[in-house]
């Protein structure tokens, strides 16, 4: 397995930062036990009153269920070990854990489910819209493309390989239409959206901005659907977020450009503006560029206008790469200029083009990694070969722009 001898390797080895008590996102007792209360969120809380969760004679952290151990893990630097022992059971509920609950995620582009399992836990689902060897018309605006359920299967991976770990963890998972989301949802806008097609195949289109019609209805094969589970965070109830805007958005206008397409000394001013004229947060940022660019455009992630990290944390945390739909768009186009955080700050992490530098070589090739990575999803294949070859190239272009900042 070149996955196993990756993640033996020295570099991904290095050691982590002491956790302190102020580096957890929640700070409990292990000993104590803990209520879950069935609402909209994935709320638990400390209750005596509370019917509490079974004991087993161990602590009671052993009887958390996975989901609330993930969050309970989550820390300043990763929002999971290296070496996770969770991650394979957490995938495996997204995968297979009944749903009792399926709703629509409220606001959004595009329609997206909120599925909850007996246990509470809660996973964002979204449908297949697109067949895995569909690319995304050349002409097409970043801005209205489709949101690929196979997309954020395959970022979830790549995050991992990258050692970034900053992407929920994402499952695939065929789901019955009919049984598992119309005849159990509680939405009445939903519900009013179902139809049978001419051909007899289970339909729905929910209410949403874009793409939400019978012009543009998910219908299942009569009635199985495949989508991606993504591991929901904790409500923001619990654990607020803070959303920033990105130095390097677009101007979402079709002849208007940024400043940074017009600018080339633009990191320069970016290097001045909190927070990002001290610690980690450019580089951080560089990285997401990096990611953004390997999974190809065009996609949201094209445009990463905003970006989100937890409260809690201040300035000195990682970033939350989320919403990776639009990924993996296109395997016969390269979209450099989402490379501009590198090319105009010339800056990496040491580690991360140390990383890269890897990836490059025969034995960890990043094509047959996040292959092998993905053959263990319950869809799989979950990419079209083309595009699992195009990150090869794209990588080689990401070292080449470091190659001609180093010699600079």
């Amino acid at each position: 397995s070149k996955l196993a001898a990756l993640f033996e390797h020295p570099l991904y080895n290095t050691p982590m930062p002491e956790v302190t008590e102020k580096d957890k996102l929640f700070v409990v007792n292990p000993m104590e036990k803990f209520s879950l209360h069935s609402s909209r969120s994935d709320e638990w809380v400390s209750s005596s009153k509370a019917e509490t969760l079974p004991s087993t004679g161990k602590t009671a952290y052993d009887t958390y269920p996975t989901w609330l151990k993930f969050h309970v893990g989550i820390n300043r630097y990763e929002l999971y070990p290296r070496r996770d022992p969770l991650l394979p059971i957490l995938l495996q509920d997204l995968a297979t854990q009944r749903i009792v609950s399926s709703v629509q995620k409220t606001g959004g582009t595009q329609l997206k489910l909120i599925m909850t399992f007996p246990n509470y836990g809660q996973a964002l689902f979204k449908p297949m819209k697109q067949t895995r060897d569909q690319e995304t018309p050349a002409d097409l605006f970043y801005f209205s493309d489709f949101e690929r359920h196979n997309a954020e299967i395959a970022a979830f991976h790549l995050d991992r390989i990258l050692d970034f770990r900053r992407i929920p963890p994402v499952s695939g998972r065929l789901v019955n239409i009919t049984k598992e989301i119309r005849d159990i949802t509680t939405d009445k806008k939903l519900a009013k959206t179902f139809f049978v097609s001419p051909v007899g195949n289970v339909c729905f289109y929910g209410e949403c901005s874009y793409y939400c019609s019978t012009e543009h209805a998910v219908c299942g094969r009569p009635d199985r659907l495949e989508g991606s589970m993504a591991t929901l965070l904790p409500d923001k109830t619990l654990a607020k977020r803070r959303s920033w805007r990105s130095p390097w958005r677009r101007s979402y206008h079709k002849s208007k450009k940024a400043e940074w397409e017009l600018n080339p000394n633009y990191c320069a001013k970016v290097r001045e503006m909190p927070p990002y004229d001290r610690g980690h947060r450019l580089l951080d940022l560089i990285d997401m560029a990096i990611l953004d660019f390997l999974m190809a455009p065009p996609h949201r992630n094209m445009d990463r206008h905003h970006y989100e990290t937890f409260e809690k944390f201040g300035n000195n945390t990682f970033l939350l790469h989320l919403d990776n739909g639009r990924g993996f768009g296109t395997h016969s186009r390269d979209e450099l200029s989402i490379l501009a955080p590198l090319q105009q700050c010339c800056s990496i992490k040491k580690s991360t083009y140390l990383r890269l530098q890897l990836l490059a070589t025969q034995p960890y090739r990043l094509s047959d990694l996040l292959r092998e990575a993905l053959a263990a999803d319950p869809l799989a294949p979950i990419l079209a070969e083309p595009h699992l070859r195009a990150l090869d190239r794209r990588l080689g272009k990401v070292l080449a722009v470091v190659a001609r900042c180093l010699a600079a």
